[in-house]
Formats: C-alpha cells, structure tokens, sequence
C-alpha cells in the first residue's frame, strides 16, 4: 500500500518572507533619548519604551480598577509599548524641533509615513494587528490619553533622576514637563503621584526597608 507523505506546513511553499520588522524593533536599544543633553545616566529608546509600557499600564489599572472606567490595561499597554517604534528608522527626534506648530506637524507627517512603511513589512496577516497597535490615528482617544500622560510621567521622572544625580542639565525641562502633567491632570494620574512617585527618590536599601 503505498504511504503518502504529511505535508510540512514549513515548507518554502507555505512559508512567510523573511521580514525585518521586529530586527528593526530591536534597533531600538541603540538609539539614545535626550540627545541634546548631558545625561548622568544615558537612556534608550528600547528602555524607555517599557518604562511608558508600564506606566500606561498602571495609570489603566488605576483607572479601572479604583475609578471604574471602562478600559483594558492591557490593550493600553501594548500601544504604549510601540508608542515610539517608528524611532526605530527615524531616531529620537529632539524636543526643540517638536516646538512650533509647523514641526510638530512635520513630524506627525514623518512618523505616519514611517509607520505604514514598517507595517508594510510585515506579513499581511499580521498587518492589521500591529496597524492597531502603531497607528497613533487609530487609537481610541481614552487610551491615546493615557499612553499621553504616561509617556509625560516617565519623562518627568527621568528628569527628577537625573537632578538627584546631581544633573542641573535637566531642572528646566523637569519644571516644564510637571506643569505639563499639572495642566492635564486625571484622577488616575493624582493617584499614581501620590500612592507611587515619592518610592522613586528612595535608595535601594529604603526600598528594601518599605520606608
């Protein structure tokens, strides 16, 4: 009787181009944050990334979770996670080109086309979920604010680091970017000043100490 042989659903036939999209991702770790400023501690874009991930995440969960609005944490955080992925072609833009209205629609411009082009890398099956999570225009408006605010918190927080390392580089930008977090200030955001940004200026050992 003669045996037939499985297909292999690897096979060159079945299988997917290779695609650099997530190579490009992982690009993110070598492209430094705040490039225009002495830094104590320098900061990626692959870190700083997470940081927002988790910090959305958070500022999600709060609201849900104490303010009972309607919200997934965890959508929240995997747009926060790409929120700066396009950085991955164009790099960090510095702060000061974003200034006036005109760059700062240049650049909204730039990362919507640089945004189509990686997703255009992808396999078109995955095309549409990562669309969901890169496309800033595509975000529902309540999560859009949050990644927001979260991006603002872990930028205010580098800049407190950074001036208890004894860095005065970043007393400007600290002052400027916590009356940003004033001027929009959320519930969940009181909430997350209050109940967890003090622990931040601890030393290791206070942490350890639940001081």
């Amino acid at each position: 009787m003669a045996m037939t042989t499985p297909s292999n659903p690897s096979t060159p036939e079945t299988q997917a181009p290779h695609s650099p999209f997530y190579a490009h991702l992982a690009r993110l770790r070598y492209i430094k944050r705040w490039g225009l400023m002495r830094n104590a501690e320098e900061e990626d874009v692959a870190q700083h990334s997470w940081e927002v991930a988790v910090l959305a995440h958070a500022l999600a969960v709060i609201s849900r979770d104490v303010f009972q609005q309607a919200v997934d944490p965890n959508a929240v955080a995997a747009r926060a996670l790409f929120h700066d992925a396009t950085e991955a072609i164009t790099g960090d833009l510095p702060t000061p080109v974003k200034y006036s209205p005109a760059m700062r629609h240049a650049t909204a411009n730039l990362e919507g086309e640089v945004c189509r082009e990686m997703v255009s890398l992808l396999p078109a099956a995955l095309q549409p979920s990562l669309t969901a999570v890169m496309d800033h225009e595509t975000w529902p408006a309540h999560e859009a604010a949050l990644v927001k605010t979260a991006d603002r918190l872990a930028a205010w927080l580098k800049c407190q680091a950074e001036l208890r390392f004894g860095n005065p580089e970043f007393a400007q930008a600290e002052q400027q970017i916590r009356r940003k977090l004033d001027e929009h200030m959320t519930p969940e955001l009181r909430y997350f000043l209050d109940t967890f940004a003090p622990a931040f200026a601890l030393t290791l050992d206070s942490l350890m100490q639940g001081e």
